[in-house]
């Protein structure tokens, strides 16, 4: 509890971020439709945005190991909130790739950062605790996100600056904290042969996630709005599939703990198969809601139970590059998908996004149902790693926070001092008489003033 309350204006931050990245992902399809692009381009605008969530994923702890923390939390938010609004005034489809693959890239570095500082004034003993924490609010504040949306239709400006609100009051929380900043991030490894190596179901088993879930983020607006007949129809639709996934994640991961998790990887994946279809054949039918909310139930668990697999076949030391791969591949798999699923909506029918995820899961069962068959790769359920629910919207440092990774992998941040507006040093002894006297002359204490050190 002492570690929660310590962390409480962070995780505040985070829900009110996540409130407005809860309705910037559905909004932003919504607004494509309206400004007349094709399912086509709207498959390949959000094969962008997972793509930048790739390269942020890459490339931005290297920004916050220069700069910090708290700096990169403000500058990627403002970064956000002017790639939402300028998208709410442009309706080109070359400008809607670039700002999208940009809001990919940022919304990755805010999760690196927030991350990064719940690792590092983590404890061992309630890491479990804090990453459950810290998923439901990623699932809720989504969620919360979807209803906002119904404040005003999607071609107007409201829900966009609400969204845009939401996203710079989480600057407050973290902006006025007092607690110390996390020491410089360390760079991203991943290794997916690795990851096909110790467990090919896990390998399996994410590239399905990506190609579902990140496919039902990306289309699954526009199929909504195919077939709704105000934007209330289509939050209600994109909250019933993450309630689904929110309530179920913990009772499947409660049966794979006790069973081989492969044999609940392909039940999860027969079982897409059916509410796929449910969802297709039932549009115009009272329990549309309810088909949605099991398709959740079945493919978003997909994520977690792959990255358990994995766990349970690499060591504590392997499994942040382990799962860091996991991540990675499940990106990739989301970035794949919506180009061509987004092309068979505009040659065929909306509901060809559905029966293409039926078609997947049934190629997938088949494979992860062979993989079962494998003596060599099998964990008996007395030796499994304890599941932890996983979102596949975290970045890799949030994997030193799952209890399932090594137990120094939070001693290996070191904090940092924040000492004021414009200057952040290591920890270190108090400063040598001498020093303290030259600083009180005003005009060396501004000549003192160099580069940000971490």
């Amino acid at each position: 509890m002492r570690t929660l309350l310590t962390l409480t204006s962070l995780l505040f931050s985070t829900s009110l971020l996540l409130v407005g990245q809860g309705m910037q992902l559905t909004l932003l399809p919504l607004r494509a439709t309206t400004n007349g692009l094709s399912d086509f381009l709207i498959g390949v605008s959000a094969s962008a945005y997972f793509l930048g969530f790739v390269a942020g994923c890459l490339l931005i702890p290297r920004i916050i190991a220069k700069v910090g923390h708290i700096r990169s939390f403000a500058v990627l938010t403002a970064l956000m909130i002017s790639a939402i609004l300028t998208l709410e005034m442009l309706d080109g489809w070359l400008p809607w790739l670039t700002l999208r693959f940009l809001t990919g890239a940022v919304i990755c570095g805010l999760y690196t950062v927030i991350e990064s500082w719940l690792n590092d004034q983590t404890s061992a003993d309630s890491r479990g605790q804090v990453l459950a924490i810290y998923t439901f609010i990623i699932l809720a504040s989504m969620a919360i996100g979807q209803m906002l949306i119904n404040v005003g239709s999607a071609d107007s400006s409201t829900p966009f600056t609400l969204a845009a609100i939401f996203m710079a009051l989480a600057i407050v929380p973290v902006g006025l904290t007092s607690r110390l900043a996390p020491a410089p991030l360390k760079a991203t490894r991943f290794r997916f042969n690795l990851l096909y190596r110790r467990s090919r179901a896990a390998f399996a088993g994410t590239v399905l996630s990506g190609l579902i879930v990140g496919s039902f983020w990306a289309l699954g607006a526009v199929f909504a709005r195919r077939y709704g007949s105000s934007t209330a129809d289509v939050t209600w639709f994109m909250t019933a599939g993450i309630a689904g996934g929110a309530l179920f994640q913990y009772p499947i991961g409660w049966l794979s703990d006790r069973i081989d998790r492969r044999f609940v990887m392909v039940f999860l994946s027969i079982a897409a198969v059916a509410t796929s279809a449910a969802v297709a054949l039932t549009v115009t039918h009272e329990l549309h809601l309810l088909a949605v909310f099991l398709f959740g139930a079945v493919t978003m668990p997909l994520y977690a139970i792959s990255l358990a697999t994995a766990a349970d076949n690499s060591s504590a030391e392997e499994f942040v590059e382990i799962g860091t791969s996991v991540l990675l591949l499940n990106a990739l798999g989301a970035a794949s998908a919506p180009i061509l699923l987004g092309q068979l909506m505009s040659l065929f029918d909306a509901t060809a996004l559905f029966w293409s995820f039926a078609a997947l899961s049934t190629l997938f069962s088949v494979y992860l149902a062979v993989q079962t068959r494998d003596k060599g790769q099998v964990v008996t359920s007395k030796d499994h790693v304890p599941f932890s629910a996983a979102a596949p919207e975290i970045a890799p440092t949030g994997l030193g926070i799952d209890p399932r990774g090594p137990d120094e992998a939070a001693s290996d941040l070191q904090p940092v001092d924040y000492v004021g507006i414009d200057e952040y040093h290591p920890s270190a002894p108090e400063p040598a008489p001498e020093l303290e006297t030259q600083a009180q002359d005003p005009q060396a204490d501004e000549a003192s003033v160099g580069p940000v050190q971490q």
